[in-house]
């Protein structure tokens, strides 16, 4: 059998599914259950509105230590005209929360009291005098909680549908009941599928890929408030395949079938569905996740159990938890539909866009000045730690072939609104030591989000405010210093801070045992070296032009002169990987994957943080950061980092 991809839009897809899962009542919660009143309750969706068995507090009760009396007996008590009491016969103390007595309809706070007896009775059981003085009056009900304050027999606590909370259950007590009943939770099985794919904690060999997707997905559809079982990886088999569909089938209420799926002949997902049951859709307009399939597996002839394909690209299947799975569980649990925080940001770059998807671009957001500002993600769909980075979603809608930088967009919030304005915008050079300065600034209720575009990147961002600081290393041949001649030409009129924060090795970054012999510069330029370079703009980019100005070598000479990385790590990592021989880059990146590396040159690192931000709240754990010891020996345990001038201010440029 052989299904081919054919893309539709998401609107449609959807509708198509939902339609589907309508004929069989599978358009509403799954069914109830009564549960006990305990932690467990906590996030469960009632089923069932809850209505008070009882009044809360269902007697009249003190509010306060001191004394029940009648509020009449208090008319006229002033501080020259105080009134006397007695107690037992007009009055009786009472503690917090004790029955009001029948006669009473107030409670005088105990400080607000004068006892008067016999000294040593007082000492006995002083809350027991014969007789108090009080010089003020009372209103009736003053410092008493009626029957019914908080809650009145019969009255509506919660609505069916609402989430529970802490206070909820608390609530839910007070009114008489120790049961409540809610939604069933959706049982979910998650098919990982893919004879490439190895378990988790396995030793990895080339070609092998961890399956983390089930884990992803699974965590999900928990988060989301149903019950998820990851079964083993199956092998691409399309009889094994269908004989574990057709298992999970049988005590599932949704089965997700996490595969690649294209319009290959070995596309065992969509073929296995249209086998068992009915396939709906087999492509659905959307970027990143476009073969995502949608289907019913028939139990019986009144029975189906819906089933997604889940794309194989980890960011493809997390998003089509998002966008299918979630509003499902919605269903299924009878809640609200969870709608996101939406903000509006000015895009900082351009955005293309394929006119017939809509694009799920993934932002980093912050707040610069008095704007609030989305920068768009890697794009990969196999990139993860795209996801993890990621402040929010920007929708580009099918038909538009992008957006303009400047341009306001609308942002699906991933992050609290606190979490943006804590957020600092370091835009520029690529280090390893901002990843240790991510993590300590956590600790100070700071997050730091750095995009890696290169020394000239970081000034240019800084020139339009969209960052915060820029790290740069520009070295300038003429003067052989650091970083002030390029912020003069491109930071003109903008007052900035200069502050070193590292000197680092730059080198050559070469494979283990340095098999083709590389020893200086102008080894690169030989005939059976490869090269990986750096971008353009970027500090390492324009010191190796300076040297081989300085050679009088010619760029085209070197092999790979134009295949590009933006950080030292990817570069690191394309020579170990074997794509390139070598790389100039920093010593630390070259250690981190056990690599060789010959040290060429120290270079200065710098921040580069406008004026009007070095002095603001935000960046105050910063400084306080290039001073900090325990920071400074952890930089210090990377290879080729000093750190004796950290912190140092370089100059104030106006």
């Amino acid at each position: 059998m052989s299904v081919y991809l054919k893309d539709i839009p998401l609107k449609e897809a959807l509708n198509r599914f939902f339609n589907e899962l309508n004929k069989y009542n599978l358009h509403t919660i799954l069914g109830k259950e009564t549960i006990p009143l305990d932690e467990n309750a906590l996030g469960r969706v009632l089923a069932e509105p809850v209505w008070a068995k009882i009044s809360s507090p269902h007697y009249h009760a003190s509010a306060m230590d001191g004394f029940a009396l009648r509020a009449e007996e208090t008319d006229g008590a002033s501080p020259t005209s105080p009134k006397i009491i007695e107690v037992g016969t007009q009055a009786k103390y009472l503690d917090t929360g004790d029955p009001l007595p029948s006669w009473a309809n107030c409670v005088v706070p105990i400080e607000n009291i004068e006892p008067l007896d016999d000294h040593n009775q007082l000492e006995k059981n002083p809350r027991n005098p014969a007789k108090i003085r009080i010089r003020a009056s009372f209103v009736p009900w003053k410092n008493v909680r009626p029957m019914g304050e908080d809650m009145v027999a019969t009255q509506l606590v919660l609505p069916a549908g609402h989430v529970l909370r802490p206070v909820d259950l608390g609530a839910i007590a007070g009114c008489g009941h120790d049961e409540i009943v809610v939604a069933k939770k959706p049982r979910v099985a998650i098919l990982p599928t893919g004879t490439e794919l190895v378990e988790i904690g396995q030793t990895v060999k080339t070609g092998d890929i961890i399956e983390y997707n089930s884990l992803v997905l699974a965590t999900q559809v928990l988060k989301w408030g149903g019950k998820a079982k990851r079964y083993p990886i199956t092998a691409d088999d399309f009889e094994k395949i269908k004989e574990r569909v057709e298992e999970a089938s049988k005590g599932h209420d949704l089965i997700l079938l996490n595969a690649g799926s294209s319009a290959g002949s070995e596309d065992y997902s969509a073929n296995v569905v249209a086998e068992l049951g009915k396939l709906l859709v087999h492509g659905v307009a959307v970027r990143p996740g476009h073969p995502v399939i949608l289907g019913v597996i028939y139990k019986n002839k009144d029975k189906v159990v819906p089933i997604i394909g889940v794309p194989g690209y980890p960011v493809s299947a997390a998003l089509t938890g998002e966008i299918f799975v979630e509003p499902l569980l919605d269903r299924w649990l009878g809640r609200v539909p969870h709608e996101p925080i939406e903000i509006k940001a000015k895009l900082t770059r351009k955005l293309t866009s394929p006119p017939g998807d809509d694009d799920y671009i993934r932002v980093a957001v912050g707040r610069v000045g008095d704007r609030v500002l989305a920068t768009p993600l890697h794009r990969g769909a196999g990139v993860i730690t795209s996801l993890v980075r990621a402040d929010g979603i920007t929708i580009v809608p099918s038909g538009s072939q992008g957006i303009p930088a400047g341009e306001e967009i609308s942002v699906r919030l991933y992050r609290s609104q606190r979490e943006i304005d804590k957020t600092i915008f370091a835009i520029g050079s690529h280090d390893m030591t901002l990843d240790i300065m991510a993590q300590y600034l956590a600790l100070h209720d700071r997050r730091l989000a750095s995009a890696n575009v290169g020394s000239l990147g970081g000034l240019i961002a800084l020139h339009r405010n969209e960052a915060h600081m820029a790290g740069a290393h520009l070295l300038d041949p003429e003067t052989g210093q650091y970083n002030l001649a390029y912020i003069k030409k491109y930071l003109p009129g903008i007052p900035v801070m200069v502050v070193e924060l590292v000197e680092r090795q730059q080198g050559l970054i070469v494979n283990k045992g340095n098999p083709k012999g590389i020893k200086k510069i102008e080894d690169i330029a030989k005939s059976d070296v490869q090269y990986i370079n750096r971008q353009r703009g970027a500090g390492t980019r324009i010191l190796l032009d300076y040297q081989l100005s300085l050679l009088d070598i010619d760029p085209n000479q070197i092999l790979g002169y134009s295949q590009e990385e933006y950080t030292h790590l990817a570069v690191a990592a394309a020579i170990s990987s074997g794509r390139a021989d070598c790389g100039l880059g920093i010593a630390a990146a070259a250690f981190a994957l056990d690599l060789d590396f010959i040290p060429l040159f120290n270079e200065r690192y710098d921040l580069i943080i406008p004026q009007v931000y070095a002095n603001s709240v935000l960046m105050k754990p910063v400084f306080e950061l290039l001073h900090n010891e325990m920071f400074k020996q952890t930089v210090l345990s990377l290879p080729g980092y000093k750190v004796e001038k950290m912190g140092t201010i370089i100059a104030e440029i106006d």
